[in-house]
């Protein structure tokens, strides 16, 4: 197997740090960790600012910077599935460095108020709510299938690292120079990106349609996208399973600077150092996620996790001790980047290329809108009952997320999420143009009686496939003269829709399914396609 670079990629062999062999993934994640150091410099900078104006306030950076994927995450998803992902990143990364150097420049002249701040950091959050999906769908094309678990583990890994070292020297810089040093070094930090992705060739879906492909038109693309997400269980459980992690884990990310500046009377170069302990955990915890995956499941690793995250902000809630606090962050750490890598490749391993940008945006949604709105509520019970309140509260919810994996555990199985060209091609007398429709479909299969059950039970499979590449409506009918003989009618916008069918949506998984169903026929279904007939005035 060989990745995009160009490069051979060989056999995984399970190592936390294999994926950082192929050269364009490693040089990506290390400019990445150049521009989140900087981010996380602007953060400590931007909160430290605000911190005279109460927590709730300074809950309010977190909620700037998220709450924008909220309205863009699902338009930025569509936009990275139809367009060139490359030039779509390049052009978000200058745009960000930009405003980072208005917020830089700013600050430097002293005009900088408390809602300046915010209404610039939420335009950084817009750039990177448009940059997100992007960015999640190029990163399978890097690394060979079996890697991707210990790819989204060094992604997380990027993160904390960079929450390790960029608070710290955010804090020293502060202390040093002033504010406005963070958001120049973090408008700076764009260039390393800006700077692997202008030599970056790649090859795929990370391009745009080719010539002689049908570009989807974007409400259409839309739609698509939200129907594969409906009719597709595993990827609604890891949305789910988000959901009932991130808002209360948010807390953390929150409240830890009025915790290091009111419990424990540390100052920005304190604040760094704690949040340097939730990187050294992350490190720790990429180097046994592969271990502790195949020991435990996924399950399991999300219930440790989550119990283990709980258990931190409990600590924190009650502890005024810098060394207990260090350690609570360490294992803090270890468990957002379990949970964290869990989610995120489970999600990659069961998304196909086509949409995979598309469901990389209600992940996102899910992740960093939970997390903006879990900010705001958090930020907003400590500054009426008290940080300490606030955080235990927080594990409370954290820990009834755990006890709902027993009823609610992610779906297991291994999903196939390559393309396949199992469909034959439809015998048409006159060719529909791409936008005549909606588009009937019907499939009529013969099935002997002591069959029936079995064929029943995997149509339902069939429905969802059907439903996930593009049907609107999916009906199965048994024919009372002929009790044997059953009929699947499906319907589908557009030509142009049912031929994507055919042609690009159409993966391992939904072959499988369907190959379950015909071997229980006593003969080759027969198909058929019908056009809407549209009556027109003479």
């Amino acid at each position: 197997m060989t990745g995009t670079n160009g490069e051979q990629a060989g056999t995984a062999d399970g190592s936390a740090w294999s994926p950082l062999r192929q050269r364009v993934f490693r040089d990506l994640w290390l400019a990445q960790f150049t521009s989140n150091v900087g981010s996380w410099m602007q953060t400590v900078g931007a909160q430290w600012l605000l911190l005279g104006h109460g927590a709730a306030q300074v809950s309010m950076v977190q909620l700037a910077a998220g709450l924008p994927v909220l309205f863009l995450a699902l338009p930025a998803g569509v936009l990275a599935d139809l367009v060139d992902r490359r030039r779509l990143l390049l052009v978000m990364q200058a745009v960000m460095a930009v405003v980072a150097a208005v917020l830089a420049a700013l600050a430097f002249t002293g005009v900088l108020g408390p809602w300046t701040l915010l209404a610039l950091t939420f335009l950084l959050g817009c750039g990177n709510a448009l940059n997100g999906p992007a960015w999640q769908a190029v990163q399978p094309s890097l690394v060979p299938r079996e890697e991707l678990r210990q790819a989204a583990a060094l992604g997380a890994v990027n993160m904390n690292l960079a929450r390790a070292v960029g608070p710290a020297l955010g804090g020293v810089l502060v202390a040093a120079l002033g504010v406005g040093w963070t958001f120049a070094v973090n408008a700076a930090s764009f260039l390393a990106i800006l700077a692997v992705l202008a030599t970056w060739r790649p090859g795929g879906r990370a391009r745009a349609p080719q010539p002689g492909q049908e570009r989807e038109h974007l409400i259409a693309a839309l739609r698509a996208g939200g129907r594969y997400v409906r009719s597709a269980p595993r990827v609604r459980r890891i949305l789910l399973r988000s959901s009932l992690f991130v808002p209360g884990a948010s807390a953390l990310w929150a409240l830890l600077p009025v915790s290091a500046h009111q419990s424990l009377g540390l100052g920005a170069a304190g604040y760094g150092v704690l949040l340097g302990a939730v990187g050294l955990g992350a490190v720790a915890g990429a180097a046994v996620l592969p271990t502790l995956s195949r020991r435990v499941g996924g399950d399991g690793a999300l219930a440790l996790a989550g119990a283990v995250f709980a258990g931190a902000l409990v600590t924190l809630a009650v502890s005024a001790s810098v060394p207990v606090a260090f350690l609570a962050l360490v294992l803090a750490g270890a468990a957002w980047i379990t949970a964290l890598s869990t989610l995120n490749a489970g999600l990659q391993v069961a998304l196909p290329a086509w949409v995979r940008a598309r469901g990389s945006a209600f992940y996102l949604l899910v992740f960093q809108g939970g997390n903006a709105v879990g900010s705001l509520v958090w930020g907003q019970v400590a500054q009426h009952a008290g940080v300490s309140v606030a955080m235990s509260l927080a594990a409370l919810v954290l820990l009834g997320g755990v006890l709902s994996l027993r009823r609610l555990p992610l779906l297991g199985g291994r999903a196939d999420p390559t393309l396949s060209e199992a469909w034959s091609e439809p015998r048409l007398v006159v060719e529909p143009a791409p936008g005549d429709g909606p588009v009937l479909v019907t499939v009529t299969y013969e099935v002997r009686a002591e069959r029936v059950p079995a064929f029943v039970a995997a149509m339902r499979k069939v429905e969802s496939s059907r439903r996930r590449t593009g049907a609107v409506t999916w009906g199965l009918y048994r024919d009372a003269a002929l009790p044997e003989q059953f009929v699947e009618t499906f319907t589908v916008t557009s030509w142009s829709e049912h031929c994507a069918q055919h042609h690009g949506r159409y993966t391992g998984t939904d072959r499988a399914f369907e190959a379950d169903a015909r071997e229980l026929l006593t003969r080759e279904p027969a198909v058929t396609h019908a056009m809407a007939a549209h009556h027109r005035d003479e």
